[in-house]
């Protein structure tokens, strides 16, 4: 008799430890949910989250296009004030985009320069120039340019070859 009260009283004891432990993990989830949802102050647009937000729209004139998003800063960019980098190759497509598309190192999915240059942006490890170090270029250029802003940027720097100087 003794026997089945000790194990009744233990049976009792491990069906309140797993309904406080289920009762604890419910009180966990909804805590997690509710610190994960917005509060009164936060946005809740993405288009409207500092991250979603272009650095140029395309309806600037092309030097503010080019220069905003510091592209001078690490290319020389034929027409551009002040872009004369040197981290990042020369932006003179229209002499070395046909190259680089031929080049058997080149692992990207372009067929035309002007979609190479819209890929380098987009997704820039794809090729990266012989000479010019790796992870350089940022990989979140193609979220902040608006669509405008990329196109232009592309149908400039695919008529650019050397010896280019005017936009």
């Amino acid at each position: 008799m003794k026997d089945v009260k000790v194990r009744s009283a233990r049976d009792r004891l491990v069906v309140w430890m797993a309904v406080g432990l289920i009762l604890l993990s419910v009180w966990w989830a909804l805590r997690d949910l509710r610190s994960s949802s917005p509060t009164p102050n936060q946005s809740t647009n993405p288009a409207l989250m500092p991250e979603a937000i272009s650095l140029v729209t395309g309806d600037e004139p092309l030097v503010d296009v080019l220069t905003r998003p510091g592209c001078p800063v690490c290319h020389m960019i034929p027409g551009i004030p002040g872009a004369t980098g040197q981290v990042g190759p020369p932006l003179v497509l229209g002499t070395t985009g046909p190259q680089r598309l031929k080049d058997p190192g080149y692992r990207g999915e372009a067929k035309t320069v002007h979609e190479y240059i819209v890929e380098s942006v987009l997704e820039p490890q794809r090729f990266v120039v012989q000479g010019y170090p790796a992870h350089t270029m940022p990989t979140w250029y193609g979220s902040k340019l608006s669509a405008l802003a990329l196109e232009k940027i592309a149908a400039y720097l695919e008529r650019q070859t050397e010896g280019s100087s005017a936009p």
